[in-house]
């Protein structure tokens, strides 16, 4: 394989999600495995990535196929991790089911993030072949920092003891934002931070009012650089992530590259590869969410930083690269 293109055509409108963190991986790791990558249709490539499931996305599948490319479309989305998003998204959310089987039986393989999106996407009963292979993580640039705890607090004017916990995502329902803040309520010994930003028009009106009403000890500084965002899973207590719904969840990933001591919700998506206690602590129901957490920032939970960083080892991105490479020999 020598030239691989990344469809870029509707990349910008995603740029600052998952989805398109997930684009620059497939770049990177392609790259360190020697692979050319083109993000325009004048260099030929033999095979086309597409991340997005956008009009532009689809016009692309069937662009690529009649140039002969072979295409493969990442599955990062399904139905299940639609609803509870966007405003109207529930509403929309049985047709847009119907638009990821139209999507994604144009591609000649799907790549999904984990086991459990390959068997959510099996159940589309879709043509091609469903593989599941991590997004990745740059275990380069995110790497513990213990100097980072002092810089976090520097910067948002914290005492140096300060417990702090942090979140990152879009301000979604579906991603726990309503759990993270009356938590936070809850709990007003700890600064609590949510990192991210979403278009307002897009936020359901239960969450604006929800943030609008959100505690002193809960901020939302927005969008930060991939620097910035090292330097805050560096320099937390712990990285919380409520989310009710992932594909994988790129957050994680570079958190357990950070070390950093990370609670999740205990859903379907992690289990296999995040195990409660050893790389990651997790919670059943939000009821238990204040006293497990309280345990991990008290040390009276196991230390999971080796188990976590060796977790993020095996997704690094030249080890995802050499099973792209691999991926494309089935093609």
């Amino acid at each position: 394989m020598r030239t691989v293109h990344i469809y870029s055509g509707s990349l910008a409108l995603v740029s600052k999600s998952g989805v398109g963190q997930a684009a620059k991986h497939q770049r990177a790791a392609l790259e360190s495995a020697g692979v050319h990558v083109v993000t325009d249709w004048d260099c030929r490539a033999e095979v086309v990535h597409i991340n997005t499931v956008l009009p532009v996305s689809l016009w692309a599948a069937r662009h690529a196929r009649r140039r002969g490319q072979k295409v493969i479309w990442y599955g990062h989305s399904t139905e299940k991790d639609f609803r509870n998003s966007f405003t109207g998204s529930n509403l929309l959310a049985p047709l847009f089911k119907q638009w990821l089987r139209l999507c994604y039986n144009q591609a000649d393989l799907i790549i999904t993030p984990t086991p459990y999106s390959a068997k959510e996407l099996a159940g589309y009963r879709l043509r091609p072949t469903i593989v599941p292979l991590s997004n990745g993580v740059d275990t380069r640039f995110f790497a513990p920092n213990p100097a980072s705890r002092s810089i976090l607090r520097e910067k948002y004017r914290l005492a140096a003891d300060k417990s702090v916990v942090i979140s990152v995502g879009h301000y979604m329902q579906r991603k726990g934002i309503l759990d993270f803040i009356a938590l936070a309520r809850k709990m007003p010994q700890v600064q609590f931070l949510w990192f991210g930003y979403t278009d307002p028009h897009l936020v359901p009106h239960n969450v604006k009012a929800a943030m609008a009403d959100a505690p002193e000890n809960l901020r939302f500084p927005g969008f930060l650089s991939q620097a910035e965002l090292r330097t805050a899973y560096c320099g937390a207590d712990a990285f919380l992530f409520c989310s009710y719904e992932e594909t994988e969840g790129i957050v994680i990933l570079e958190a357990l590259a950070c070390a950093t001591p990370t609670l999740v919700r205990d859903i379907p998506a992690y289990r296999g590869w995040l195990r409660d206690s050893v790389n990651v602590h997790t919670y059943r129901t939000t009821q238990d969410l204040p006293t497990r957490l309280q345990a991990l920032l008290q040390h009276k939970l196991p230390d999971t930083a080796a188990a976590a960083r060796q977790t993020a080892e095996e997704r690094a991105l030249p080890r995802i690269g050499a099973q792209l490479l691999e991926l494309y020999k089935t093609l």
